[in-house]
């Protein structure tokens, strides 16, 4: 398993524990609720768009999480 699958598999757990619900899994990208896509990069970094738009870069599952959810 690489590490863009490892960094996926963290994210779907963090959003499961979390209450996040996962509309579509598209590979690459994961489509949220409320227009939300989080795009997962080789280098372990989470590109979090909204309708599209790449709103913030994170390196952390938890801070992704807690800002989505403040959303």
């Amino acid at each position: 398993m690489n590490e863009t699958s490892n960094s996926k598999e963290q994210l779907l757990q963090a959003f499961q524990e979390q209450s996040i619900v996962v509309l579509t899994d598209n590979g690459k990208f994961l489509e949220l609720e409320n227009d939300y896509s989080v795009e997962i990069e080789a280098n372990g970094i989470y590109k979090l768009r909204s309708e599209g738009l790449v709103v913030a870069p994170f390196a952390s599952v938890e801070e992704l999480c807690q800002f989505i959810k403040m959303g």
